[in-house]
């Protein structure tokens, strides 16, 4: 006896809901498999974005945070942004921008660097400022750092089994470091759906130990301001700040006539003009 019209609607509404759940599992797994590989967030993840001559880069917040850590070492030994540039295209490689505590052999942190190889301790190489400082002091040791192709100084400095591994990821990590270093500035910004309370005294304190003497950071009664050395580190504050708002509850910033607020939906345009100025003004949730 052939089945009755409604069996077969009803088996075509079960192949049909199986297909559905099996296309979702293909595309879940697909995202996964791009977000590993491209080292970035998915697209309904909280997560930052450095638009750089139209290029974008996103990253998650926990490496937005080390990001800035990279950048504020090198502003503090005053190097200019392409050692940002080198050391971020090499953390995206060897870490994917994380503070691993684990690694090929004994390789740890960021950079994997290796107790065993004379770059620190355990508990130095898993402290950012430490590796981003050892990085640092190895990397201006490299003849050819200032001028060199960004792939192969890396090498010099990491002695990689994958020598060419780090060129795939200079076009992020330059726009990454243009933006973190202030020298693109208005461009970099981030969405964090939960952020947490205000805490204007702790994003004070980031502030001032990742990019020390090159501004003066005072909690006020509105929030935070930051008076840099010059413009480029003023960018480099806000930037900075942004990257590590949404554990500070920071709602707004402010950088002469131009304006940025975050938006717990979305990322969240800057708006106004970049006009000259070394100053900053950080505002929190009330």
């Amino acid at each position: 006896m052939a089945p009755s019209p409604r069996l077969r609607g009803l088996g075509r509404a079960l192949v049909a809901g199986w297909v559905l759940v099996l296309t979702l599992v293909v595309i879940w797994v697909g995202l996964t498999v791009w977000s590993r590989y491209t080292k970035t967030p998915f697209p309904t993840d909280d997560q930052c974005s450095a638009t750089v001559e139209n290029h974008v880069t996103s990253i998650d917040p926990e490496q937005a945070r080390n990001a800035s850590i990279i950048a504020g070492v090198a502003a503090v030994r005053q190097l200019p942004p392409r050692a940002v540039t080198i050391a971020l295209a090499t953390v995206y490689q060897e870490s994917g921008m994380r503070n691993l505590d684990y690694g090929h052999a004994d390789s740890l942190g960021l950079f994997q660097q290796r107790p065993s190889q004379g770059w620190g301790s355990t508990a130095e190489i898993m402290d950012p400022y430490y590796s981003s400082r050892a990085f640092y002091q190895a990397l201006v040791k490299v003849p050819s750092w200032k001028t060199g192709d960004i792939n192969d100084v890396a090498q010099a400095v990491q002695r990689s089994g994958f020598p060419e591994a780090y060129r795939q990821h200079v076009p992020n990590a330059r726009a990454l470091a243009s933006a973190l270093s202030g020298e693109s500035p208005a461009t970099f910004t981030c969405v964090v759906g939960k952020p947490k309370p205000a805490d204007p005294v702790g994003l004070a304190k980031f502030l001032s130990r990742t990019l020390g003497d090159r501004v003066k950071v005072s909690v006020t009664e509105d929030g935070v301001s930051v008076v840099a050395d010059n413009q480029r580190f003023a960018w480099s504050a806000a930037h900075l700040a942004i990257a590590n708002g949404g554990p500070h509850g920071l709602s707004e910033v402010i950088v002469g006539a131009s304006t940025w607020k975050r938006n717990k939906l979305t990322l969240a345009d800057w708006q106004g003009e970049v006009t000259e100025t070394r100053t900053v003004q950080l505002r929190f949730d009330s």
